[in-house]
């Protein structure tokens, strides 16, 4: 999985609902759309942004089945929800059969909650003898229920394995993120950022690409940079600082927000429903700060492109 073509962005995609609760298909299949055209390099599936923990097994296989048929470039998934190693196991193996291109294993999943400094590496090779060899896998340190970061020991060890391409970090430390990088250097392992903050520091540790849910805001400013910052310099650093600005609206109601923008700015979804949270609690002063935000990304789209 480890080539130029894998580099750039990789949305952790948005699952539409119909107002009944029920996968909105329609919707889905522009939203796929949507991210191709805004210059996904590929497609990250059955992820947290996807609302995993609220879909049953069914669901998320059909939703990365369906992913997979439509999409044209290569899509990755996690999907494993279940507490035992066994479950987790037979739920990764039906998302292979989906199609998904590599298998993102959750950190927290592989450590009980509340002993998370144990370490991950004897769950990594149960589901590494479990799981075919063929296919390539990678690690997601998704922040629910919560969050585990992986450590320098388990990632050296990963790398070393050669059966790791992928690793949505979340870690939000440059520091850390370089430390990462280093570990994981000469092996097919390769680190996408999902912190807005530190995106253009991370490209120039060497990091892949982007992997955050800010992608379902403004995707395009994302791969303008992924694309320029070594070129144009001086822009990039006016365009992390507004990138940077633009992600403090991730803790205001997402996933709703999202796909509030997805509706009603890009024309993409059909409605703003999700099974995390009620879809009311997105207030007119919530959409108005969505509404201003994307004022405001027009007007830096502008400073990049002046006529």
């Amino acid at each position: 999985m480890q080539t130029d073509a894998t580099r750039g962005l990789w949305p952790v995609m948005i699952t539409p609902f119909t107002d009944g609760g029920e996968i909105d298909y329609a919707s889905l299949e522009r939203l796929i759309d949507w991210y191709e055209k805004n210059g996904a390099a590929g497609l990250f599936a059955a992820c947290q942004s996807s609302e995993i923990f609220f879909l049953n097994l069914r669901e998320r296989v059909e939703l990365v089945r369906f992913v997979k048929t439509h999409a044209h470039v290569p899509v990755i998934a996690s999907g494993h929800v279940a507490c035992g190693l066994r479950e987790q196991a037979d739920e990764l193996r039906q998302i292979e059969g989906a199609g998904a291109d590599a298998l993102i294993l959750i950190t927290n999943r592989l450590v009980p909650a509340g002993r998370q400094q144990e370490s991950m590496i004897p769950a990594l090779e149960y589901l590494l003898r479990e799981l075919d060899p063929a296919v390539p896998l990678g690690f997601y340190e998704c922040p629910y229920p919560f969050k585990r970061l992986i450590t320098d020991e388990e990632l050296r060890w990963a790398a070393e394995s050669g059966r790791f391409a992928f690793m949505k970090d979340t870690c939000c430390d440059i520091e850390r993120i370089r430390g990462r990088i280093a570990c994981i250097q000469g092996s097919p392992l390769q680190l996408f950022n999902a912190n807005s903050t530190t995106y253009l520091d991370s490209l120039r540790a060497g990091a892949a690409g982007f992997s955050g849910v800010m992608m379902n805001f403004h995707m395009d400013l994302y791969r303008w940079l992924f694309d320029n910052w070594e070129r144009e310099p001086e822009k990039a650093e006016d365009l992390q600082s507004f990138l940077t600005l633009f992600s403090e609206i991730e803790r205001q109601y997402y996933p709703v927000n999202a796909k509030y923008h997805l509706a009603a700015i890009e024309h993409v979804l059909s409605g703003i429903c999700t099974r995390t949270i009620p879809a009311e609690g997105l207030t007119e002063t919530f959409r108005e700060e969505v509404r201003h935000m994307d004022r405001a990304a027009g007007l830096v789209r502008r400073m990049l492109s002046p006529a």
